[in-house]
């Protein structure tokens, strides 16, 4: 049978390969266990299962009758919750009624929601979960779903408290938390931990991904039974914003699945002061979903039963089937974008209605009260436990005389760091090894470790000249690359390699058979047996969403090695949202460690302006080291504490100083292939004034708007000419700082 459910036309086709016929539908037949559209029927006539078919158009489960039925228990558990959630954003708003906080008033029912997924998925054996969000509702997530203690974000509305923290730290809506607890409904351990976001909205989504898979990975969760992600979305956002598109295409990947994420949409229908006809143009902001064929459930966020259902049925479908689903809580935003912003400036009639609307909780409460269910009484007690914790909460918030952000740190690193923030250990042990264990990595990555294996000619040139090469106790950088990895493998410390072609054939990571396909082997997972794994894979043609998905992978743990490769080293530029949001940033706002290594391939040898300049000026304009201070701060601690580009800062004040004052009456002069404005120049310049008496000379390619030329005359003159002005004393005069 062959019908478009999308469709509405009426058009069917019987496919004869099973002899059915027009007087076939008539007849009834068997119907799989696997459906629902029964009822209580075991069999159906052909022409009726085809009409449910076409007026069903969701999964069979909605179609069962009674299936939507809650016990009073669940019913009253449903009340509290939505107390919870809706009296939250009151307190804060008669609290601190000028004060940003992007309160959820209009989607209250996302707090009772978020814990029926994490009840239900508990109760399938989930025992982490990490999510994403935007800052719409942040604030009620943390406290009512992470149970992040009232009193520390109650201190982060009080303008007086200074951080202890080093850093410049975050606007409160914007921050994370990670706690492990006693999950009331089913009686096991479970940890939530709600990532750090920056004002780019999904910016975090894949971050999320890296950090859920790093967490499988490491519990040895290859099915994602124990560990899994929700990501959850504002509607612009969500079709507005094509990491979202990355992410998902990401979701099914080798080394990139988490086994399925639930989504979660608070569809306001409108972003910022964009209505939805503006906005998009699918008919659904949740229509980037079915790129990966997962079901979307559009449910009527006034209805908190019906979510409820949707809610638990999408954790059913998660934990059963590994793949992704996404729940559209179609609602409205009872206020602007923020509590500053009046709404009624841009949507006047839409926010006419909503002024109209009755509130979910008062609404809610009143089916409740009729059903007898609860009574009056019941409810104001309810409401007045509540508000009394809160307030005895804000009481005691205030008896805080500091802020510490590293309360709010969504990945800690335990073994790594002290409660207190401080290292542990700062000494660092040998890092040499013996020849014995070099010429084996050698030899390993000279060999074919599987039998009956068929590699390209070209690739059997150079392992044989690899195996020259250890025979001659000589290496190049292959060959090094291959000795630097082997032997962290071989202390237990993963090493993940990711990128676009990052198994290439160049680097013969990756060995693949000439005659089996699929077929592949990765020597250096051969060179011991108690060895950690490596892992190295191609992925998706996207910077964006992978570099943020390693980020995530890398936070985990500090004893593993997380490498991001670029095919060319300005290809960054389209993950720049990740380098300046997470990687730049990220410990000065959050407190939070990572050890992500950006390998990005830079070099001006005539390939143009897209594939020769890695952009280390915008690295280095990144770095927070004092241009116009002689810095004299421990190097180890900095390297420890600070995301610094490693290779090109901090600068070397002292070596510097000492080198000049040796060389007392030398000229010195800086060179750069780069261009002028490009390079290292800009950051160099004042610290060289700082440490010597007059101005070096220079010498480097004219100022240019492209990093390099796509013209291979053009290429060959200008490096002729920095050439010879380099080696030429007498080219220099005039030339100065």
């Amino acid at each position: 049978y062959e019908h478009d459910l999308n469709s509405t036309s009426s058009h069917t086709t019987l496919h004869w390969s099973y002899s059915l016929e027009e007087s076939d539908l008539d007849k009834s037949f068997q119907l799989p266990l696997t459906t629902s559209i029964g009822g209580n029927e075991s069999t159906l006539p052909l022409r009726e299962i085809i009409h449910r078919l076409e007026v069903g158009r969701c999964w069979i489960k909605f179609e069962t009758p009674g299936i939507m039925t809650f016990s009073d228990r669940e019913k009253r558990t449903l009340l509290a919750r939505l107390v919870c959630s809706t009296q939250f954003e009151d307190f804060l708003a008669r609290k601190w009624s000028s004060e940003k906080r992007f309160g959820l008033e209009g989607c209250e029912v996302l707090i009772p929601a978020l814990k029926m997924i994490i009840n239900k998925s508990s109760e399938a054996g989930i025992e982490s979960v990490i999510m994403g969000m935007p800052h719409r509702g942040r604030l009620n997530v943390l406290a009512n779903v992470v149970r992040k203690d009232l009193d520390q974000i109650f201190c982060q509305f009080d303008p007086k408290l200074e951080a202890a923290d080093e850093g410049s730290g975050d606007v409160k809506y914007h921050l994370g938390m990670y706690h492990e607890r006693i999950n009331r409904e089913t009686d096991k351990n479970i940890t939530l931990s709600l990532m750090a976001n920056p004002s780019h909205l999904v910016a975090v989504d894949p971050v999320v991904q890296g950090k859920t898979k790093a967490e499988q990975f490491y519990r040895g969760d290859t099915e994602g039974r124990r560990v899994m992600s929700i990501l959850m979305h504002g509607d612009a956002a969500f079709a507005g914003q094509g990491v979202v598109y990355e992410t998902f295409h990401l979701s099914e990947l080798p080394s990139y699945t988490t086994h399925g994420t639930i989504h979660v949409v608070v569809n306001n229908q409108i972003g910022f002061t964009t209505d939805s006809r503006m906005a998009r143009s699918s008919p659904y902001s949740t229509d980037v979903a079915r790129v990966v064929n997962a079901p979307i459930f559009h449910v009527n966020a006034d209805d908190p039963e019906a979510v409820m259902y949707v809610c638990k049925v999408a954790a059913e479908w998660r934990n059963t089937f590994n793949k992704d689903v996404v729940i559209d809580l179609v609602c409205y935003r009872r206020f602007g974008h923020n509590e500053m912003d009046e709404p009624m400036f841009t949507q006047p009639l839409m926010y006419k209605q909503i002024r109209k609307q009755e509130h979910l909780l008062k609404k809610y409460a009143d089916k409740l009260i009729s059903e007898g269910v609860v009574t009056l009484q019941e409810l104001e007690v309810c409401v007045s436990l509540y508000e009394n914790l809160i307030t005895v909460r804000y009481t005691s918030s205030k008896d805080e005389k500091i802020l510490h952000i590293r309360h709010w740190l969504d990945s800690p690193w335990p073994d790594f760091f002290k409660p207190d923030g401080e290292p542990k250990s700062m000494s660092c042990p040998p890092t040499g090894l013996n020849e014995e264990v070099l010429r084996h990595i050698g030899e390993v990555a000279s060999s074919i470790p599987l039998k009956d294996f068929a590699i390209h000619s070209g690739l059997s040139r150079i392992l044989r000249g690899r195996a020259d090469m250890v025979a001659k106790h000589t290496v190049d950088w292959a060959l090094a690359e291959y000795m630097a990895f082997g032997s962290l493998l071989k202390d237990s410390i993963h090493v993940r390699l990711s990128g676009q072609d990052s198994p290439s054939p160049c680097l013969d990571h990756v060995l693949h058979d000439q005659e089996v396909d699929k077929r592949f082997c990765v020597p250096m997972n051969h060179l011991w047996p108690n060895q950690a794994l490596y892992t190295v894979r191609n992925s998706s043609l996207s910077e964006y969403g992978v570099l943020g998905f390693e980020l995530g992978f890398a936070m985990v743990s500090p004893n593993a090695l997380v490498c991001w490769e670029a095919q060319f080293g300005n290809f960054h530029n389209t993950a720049q949202c990740i380098i300046d949001q997470f990687i730049s940033a990220g410990q000065a706002k959050w407190v939070r460690h990572n050890g992500i290594v950006l390998l990005l391939p830079h070099g001006m040898e005539g390939m143009g302006p897209e594939h020769s300049s890695a952009r280390p000026e915008r690295f280095l304009q990144m770095s927070k080291d004092d241009p116009d201070r002689y810095q004299v701060s421990d190097c180890e601690v900095q390297q420890l504490y600070e995301c610094n580009w490693i290779v090109i800062s901090p600068f070397p004040f002292d070596l510097i100083k000492a080198k000049v004052e040796k060389y007392s009456n030398a000229e010195l002069i800086w060179c750069q292939e780069e261009h002028k404005n490009m390079g290292y120049y800009d950051y160099v310049r004042p610290r060289f004034l700082i440490v010597h008496p007059k101005d070096p000379m220079y010498v480097d390619r004219d100022p240019a708007a492209a990093p390099a030329t796509g013209n291979k005359f053009t290429h060959l003159a200008e490096l002729k000419r920095f050439l010879d002005t380099a080696f030429n004393l007498e080219a220099f005069k005039g030339r100065s700082f």
